[in-house]
Order: structure tokens, then sequence, then C-alpha cells
């Protein structure tokens, strides 16, 4: 059944004339409308779990879980934790992308939410090492994996269940709808915590941080609720009813498109090192180091968060006219063009200029990168393989990029002796060598889905 109807809108045809004009089909139907908010709100919830944790490792777990040590120690190790849940999120992907492609989209989803939901609200109920011991940290690190495994799983689903519903003209922008919701998500977080930051210290450390997180089970229930009303991949369907052997998807994915996990793993990171770099280490490094007020900086979090999704949504649209290389490109080359002066204005101490550097990096670069970046994925892969295919990239992108630039970056500065240009010359590299990548990969516009290769 198609979830698509004829066009409302026109746009310039590859090759036409100035003036010439091409119908494309429209996404403003009931099913579609559907399909677009669940892919939107799941990816916002499992995302304010997600981002959640980071803004809790660069503010609260360093004073709660890592307590008795050397300050920079201890901010050291709750990042470490923060890394275990980008760890697992590969295998989330390799594990849920497995049952995806095996059984179908839907039902994966639905358990990665659910599985969110538990560790994050079990986090918020989580004893202090104060109280508990040793075993308070360890628990931390296992809901941390558990909360890595989760939404390993929710991106790429999310994302292939708009992506394999909407017609081809409109399928970068239909696929963006995951991607806006992580940002959405990561909002909501930081308002969540710049809430209640405004507590006196004592009350924000002893049980303040905890409300944003017991909070998940209110959101996971409404999200659940749109979910379970949303049809199965049609692409998914049409793949079920053929006759033909289906093989283990990891291993196909690997045996026989390593290239393009390789090649879009390393373009993915170039959005994940500035997420990493500037909404969680950035954060710890103007609040403990330069002294920044916590609640203003988190208000800009919020802001930088919300530029991301504007800008997402424009690079994803422009993608469906001129392609993912080219919008990608531009966010890669301003990257690499920017890494410098961001770090710079992070070193005058200004909240003004903290505001103009996160806007930069979450608007300008992460998003305009971030924005094609789900129909990239997808389209390096069939449809038999596609969901671990591309939840592979996704998460080793995540991983790679973000999951352990916070401990990176603080290893840098201290070899730097407090000076940033170390971390602005390994962001510059990553991006320079992201723009390599993202060239020696064929554009996907206009690939066919159906196609049994790619």
């Amino acid at each position: 059944m198609s979830t698509h109807t004829t066009t409302e809108s026109t746009i310039q045809p590859d090759g036409g004339q100035p003036g010439e004009t091409l119908k494309v089909p429209s996404l403003n139907t009931p099913q579609m409308r559907r399909i677009l908010a669940s892919s939107f709100m799941g990816s916002a919830i499992e995302f304010y779990d997600f981002i959640l944790y980071a803004t809790a490792a660069s503010l609260v777990f360093n004073k709660v879980f890592f307590v008795n040590i050397d300050p920079a120690v201890g901010i050291f190790a709750s990042f470490a934790t923060l890394a275990v849940g980008y760890i697992a999120r590969p295998l989330g992907g390799i594990v849920f992308g497995h049952f995806g492609d095996r059984l179908g989209r839907k039902g994966v989803l639905i358990t990665s939410m659910l599985m969110m939901g538990v560790a994050t609200t079990l986090i918020g109920l989580l004893p202090t090492t104060a109280q508990i011991g040793m075993a308070a940290p360890l628990a931390l690190i296992i809901l941390r994996i558990i909360q890595g495994l989760a939404v390993g799983g929710e991106w790429g689903g999310a994302m292939l269940m708009a992506l394999e519903h909407a017609p081809k003209e409109r399928r970068g922008f239909a696929a963006s709808f995951a991607n806006m919701g992580g940002p959405a998500g990561a909002v909501m977080a930081t308002l969540a915590v710049s809430a209640v930051s405004v507590l006196p210290d004592e009350a924000f450390l002893s049980w303040g941080w905890r409300l944003p997180f017991l909070l998940s089970v209110a959101l996971v229930g409404i999200g659940l609720i749109i979910r379970l009303k949303v049809a199965e991949s049609p692409l998914f369907l049409a793949l079920e009813h053929k006759a033909e052997e289906r093989k283990i998807p990891i291993l196909e994915v690997l045996t026989k498109y390593p290239k393009n996990v390789i090649m879009g793993t390393l373009v993915g990171m170039s959005s994940y090192t500035v997420q990493g770099l500037m909404t969680v280490w950035a954060i710890s490094y103007v609040v403990d180091q330069v002294g920044l007020d916590r609640t203003g900086v988190l208000n800009i979090k919020a802001i930088g968060a919300t530029l991301t999704v504007v800008a997402i949504w424009f690079a994803a649209r422009y993608s469906d006219r001129i392609g993912r290389r080219p919008v990608m490109l531009i966010g890669i080359l301003a990257g690499a063009a920017l890494a410098f002066p961001i770090m710079w204005m992070l070193e005058l101490g200004a909240l003004w200029m903290f505001a103009i550097g996160l806007f930069l990096a979450n608007g300008v670069i992460q998003g305009t990168i971030f924005g094609p970046f789900g129909a990239f994925t997808a389209e390096l892969f069939p449809t038999r393989m596609r969901y671990t295919g591309a939840s592979l990239v996704y998460q080793l992108s995540s991983t790679l990029g973000a999951g352990f630039t916070p401990m990176i970056a603080s290893g840098l500065v201290l070899a730097a002796g407090g000076e940033l240009w170390m971390v602005a010359a390994a962001w510059a590299g990553a991006f320079v060598l992201a723009a390599v990548c993202l060239l020696g990969v064929k554009e996907g516009k206009n690939q066919d889905l159906t196609a049994e290769k790619m």
C-alpha cells in the first residue's frame, strides 16, 4: 500500500533548463505523517536519554560517582563511562540490525525504546558511591551499556522506516526526521538539566539531577503510543515475500561492502567529532576550567541544538536536489576551516564567544553534514542488509567521533599545558580525512533502493 500521493511541490530537475520544473510526490498523507512523527519522536526520546547522560557526565557524575580522587581524574573517569555507552552502540546496531533485517523494522524499534527507557529511569534511581560504594559506578557502567545497545538499534530503524516509505525524490528529507530527532532530544535533555541546575549545588547534586532521568518514563510512554500505530516498511515486506535464501546480514555487509562501511564511517565521524567536542567536552571545559555560568552554558547548548535541527531540515531538503555529497562537503570544509577559530573562542572565556563558537559548530557544521547523512548511509546498502549496514556505519561514526572525543580532548589539553591548539589540530585533521573519504563514495541520490547490489 502506497504511503505517498501525487505532487504538491516542484523542483529543478537534474540537467533541466532554467524555469523547467519537475513534480515530486508529497509526504503529506496520514500514514506518512504518522511515520515521520514516529521517526522523529522515537529518535528524540532515545537521544534525550542518551544525551542526558552525556550532560550529567559533564556536570554531575564526577562529583557523585567518582569521588575522593583528583578532579581531573574524576572528570576523565566520568567521560570514560560516557565512552562505554558509545562502544556499545555498534554492537547494538549489529544485533538490532540483524533482527530488523530478518524479522522487520517495527518490532525492533519498540524493543529498543523500552530498553532505553528502563535503563535511563534506573540511572535516576541509582544510589551514590557514598551510599553503596563501588557498586554505584559499576551499576552506572552496566546501565550505560544498555543505553548504548538500545540507541544503537534505534536510529537505523527509525531512519529506514521513514526512508523506505518515502518516494525517491523525497527520501533524503524523509530520512532526516530521525536525524532531527537527535538534536531535538538534546534540546529537551539540556533544558531539563538547565531547569534543575538553578537549584543550590547541594540540592542539585543530591536529588535535582535525577529528575530529568525519571522524566524518561513519560516520554517513552508517548513514543510507544505513536510507534505502535506505524505500518511495517514496504521494502522489507516486498523482500520478505521473496523466496531466495536470507544470509546473515552482518557477514554480507562486511564481506561485500567493506569499503562502504569504512568510508561511510570516516565521513560520519566528522559530524560526531563536533558533537563530542562542543556539546560534551567544551561544556565541562568552560564551566570547570574557565568558570562560566553553568545555567547560561546549558541554555546556549539548547539553542545550539535547536539550530542543528533547523540546519538538518534545510540540508536534507537541498540534498534531494543536488545530492548528498555536495551538501555534506560544504559542512566538512567549513568544519576544517573553523576548528582553530572556535577553540580560540573557548579560550577567551566569554559567554557570548562560547555561544558563537557553539552555534557555528552545531548549526553550520554539524547540521549541514548530518542532514543528508541518513539517506547517505542507507543508499550504501541493499534492502536485505540495509538496517545492519546503515546502523553499523552510523554507530561506528558516533563511537569513534563522539564517544572518545571528550576523553581525547581532555588528554590533549593536559599534553598542551592547558592550551587548546592540539584539540583544534586533531579536529581539523579528522575533517580533512572525512573530505577525502566523501569524495571516494559515489552519489546515492538517484540510487534504486530495490536493486540487489549497490
